[in-house]
């Protein structure tokens, strides 16, 4: 298939990456996708997160490709800083001089300040779910590169496109808007596949679902934030995981989320769910005591018993 906007003319025909629309084109990395825009202006594009670590090399060939070698983007926009959407962020700056872009209420952990509320294994769907207590959970400290987004939702570069603050799944999460066309890059406000479920994010299959459950402290805030966008009748969604989604399958998709976000969103269990995480421009304030994990204390108690084993029987040799 032939792609072309603002002047670049591209086959993604056996590429990893694919177009959303004109200008947009995206790349699943391993579970989380990143996006490229172009600005309109010559060859000017800007990145949208950074997936994974160990894999800036895929995203500048596919900059490359769409791009041209050696045309670094004119900045990096995130929709927030988990460490999926930030991974591969510090080897890309060591070959770009580009400046990065968050929410203000983002900054705490992009500059070293705060960590995360800690991911919460106990809320089920699935092993990705149950992974979450081994996810990278430090900060970055990204210094004088990140700067934060001004309050009235423009973004440098991009005169077409807004942000909406859609927090919940992180403090200061955003989502990218352009109206013309009604695409939103939602990050991981909603996505389009259960995230919680490594059979679902193997096979990409499609389902609009909530932000992905063990990482969302705040599901109040999580709850406005899908509303708010399905408020914009999106015609296009690009997420941070799963596949695009477009039309009448998108418009019925997050009528149902809205309209039955606690049945089908917040889950039946969890750190979260009864109470969220407090934070603010300093970072992390507040989290709620961490829940007893059966599942998780029967592992532990499993090692213990085969690490204790295996002393005694060396013992006695």
């Amino acid at each position: 298939m032939e792609t072309q906007a603002a002047g670049i003319t591209a086959s993604t025909d056996e590429k990893d990456y694919f177009e959303v629309a004109p200008g947009v084109w995206g790349m699943k990395i391993v579970f989380v996708n990143i996006f490229m825009i172009a600005t309109g202006k010559d060859n000017e594009w800007v990145l949208v997160d950074a997936g994974l670590k160990g894999f800036a090399g895929k995203i500048e060939e596919m900059a490359a490709d769409l791009f041209g070698e050696n045309n670094p983007p004119v900045a990096i926009i995130l929709t927030h800083g988990h460490f999926d959407h930030i991974g591969a962020l510090k080897q890309l700056l060591t070959k770009w001089d580009v400046p990065v872009y968050a929410h203000p209420l983002e900054m705490p952990y992009l500059t070293g300040l705060s960590a995360y509320p800690p991911p919460d294994p106990t809320v089920g769907g699935g092993l990705m779910s149950f992974m979450s207590v081994l996810y990278p959970k430090k900060p970055i400290d990204l210094g004088n590169r990140v700067h934060a987004l001004q309050e009235n939702g423009g973004l440098p570069y991009l005169p077409e496109w807004l942000f909406v603050f859609t927090p919940g799944h992180a403090p200061g999460h955003i989502s990218l808007w352009r109206q013309r066309d009604k695409l939103i890059i939602a990050g991981d406000a909603f996505v389009t596949t259960k995230q919680e479920s490594a059979f679902s994010v193997a096979t990409q299959k499609r389902l609009v679902s909530g932000p992905p459950k063990y990482f969302t402290a705040d599901w109040i805030a999580a709850a406005a934030s899908v509303k708010k966008l399905r408020d914009l009748h999106p015609a296009i969604a690009a997420t941070g995981h799963g596949k695009p989604m477009y039309g009448q399958e998108l418009t019925e998709g997050l009528e149902n989320l809205v309209s039955n976000f606690d049945q089908v969103a917040v889950p039946s269990q969890g750190r979260y769910v009864k109470e969220p995480a407090k934070a603010n421009k300093r970072g992390v304030q507040y989290v709620p005591p961490e829940p007893f994990n059966p599942i998780l204390a029967a592992s532990v108690a499993g090692l213990l018993a085969v690490g204790i084993y295996t002393l005694v029987k060396k013992a006695k040799k």
